[in-house]
């Protein structure tokens, strides 16, 4: 058999290999102004659209569910995700099969087909990453997650810690948030097209002990099943992610990749194709930090037993045609249904 047969057959069972498994090097984020402390500053209220309201950046949102839905079947592919599959291997020529895979599995390399931001938008990444970083360090990590593109720069033209954001820094934005990610050699639909996708308030609940939010429903009913089954050591390493959160994360790998964003891409979904925006969550041990994005995570008792559950599903395996590195971490939930965010 044929590696591009072998491949296509994967697809359509469903099957995962564990044979490959690779090293996920941490995110290098620079360093920023330090914000003062949150709680010597009073945010006045706003209402950037109607459902939010912050008076204060330390407060926690407390969300509410619009839609139950019930825990996520099955450990195969859905039979879109089957489709786009067999449509990305099919455009893929029998002598580029090789380097797709090489790609995925090597993911932290360069390659001479890759994608670098240009002059002009390599000297704007780290102002406009800087910037980010405080308005996170302002809003706290968690609250980071959730608020939208408005509140962003709510934040940046209100407080001089931050500072507003320059016309250049927000064309970059617009520019890589709007770019053809299968360009870069990411092959995902985009999930949350629309750069001011925000949370509805009342939509999520806090995990405790993790710093971060899962949807109401199934996205929560599932991860309280897996970690019933699998154990108290089991935590949760990322929730919902908005596509300002994306963006930080999206534009620091990149910031690390010397502008390489074909490089980024491999590592994480581009702002607006990850489904951590509508549903999907991340796995850890409790104890072993950022190695929770490592290889050393599937080493782990609580992999070993996530992986015998019947009806847990892993979005990205090790032979995924998305373009991106294998995440034995990142728990599959959305089946792209966009039950928790407004288009404004």
């Amino acid at each position: 058999m044929n590696k591009r047969k072998f491949l296509q057959a994967l697809v359509a069972t469903g099957v995962t290999s564990g044979g490959v498994i690779l090293v996920a090097q941490r995110l290098l984020r620079p360093g920023s102004p330090p914000a003062p402390a949150i709680g010597t500053a009073t945010v006045p209220a706003f209402d950037p659209a109607p459902e939010l309201v912050v008076s204060n950046p330390q407060e926690e949102f407390e969300l509410v569910m619009l839609q139950e839905n019930e825990l996520h079947p099955g450990f195969k592919h859905s039979e879109r995700e089957k489709q786009q599959s067999e449509v990305v291997i099919e455009q893929l020529p029998n002598e580029t099969l090789d380097e797709y895979l090489e790609k995925i599995r090597n993911f932290d390399a360069d390659f001479k087909t890759d994608i670098f931001l240009n002059e002009t938008n390599q000297k704007v990444l780290l102002p406009t990453l800087a910037r980010l970083d405080r308005v996170q360090n302002f809003v706290g990590h968690a609250n980071f997650n959730l608020i939208g593109f408005e509140e962003t720069l709510y934040f940046a033209r209100n407080y001089t810690e931050i500072g507003k954001f320059e016309a250049a820094e927000l064309a970059f934005i617009e520019e890589i948030f709007n770019a053809d990610a299968k360009s870069y050699g990411f092959f995902g639909e985009k999930i949350t097209p629309e750069l001011n996708n925000r949370v509805n308030q009342k939509d999520v609940q806090k995990i405790a002990g993790s710093g971060h939010y899962l949807i109401k429903g199934e996205s929560l009913t599932h991860y309280q099943q897996i970690k019933k089954d699998v154990g108290d050591e089991l935590t949760l390493t990322s929730g919902i992610r908005n596509n300002i959160k994306q963006m930080h994360l999206f534009l620091a790998k990149a910031f690390q990749s010397d502008g390489n964003l074909s490089r980024a891409s491999r590592s994480l979904a581009p702002p607006g194709h990850s489904f951590h925006g509508v549903g999907d969550f991340d796995v850890g041990k409790i104890g072993m930090g950022e190695s929770n994005f490592t290889a050393d995570f599937s080493q782990t008792p609580e992999y070993q037993r996530l992986i015998r559950l019947g009806y847990v599903d892993i979005r990205y395996t090790d032979t995924n045609t998305f373009g991106v590195r294998y995440e034995p971490w990142h728990i599959k939930v959305s089946e792209h249904e966009d039950c928790c965010h407004n288009h404004v």
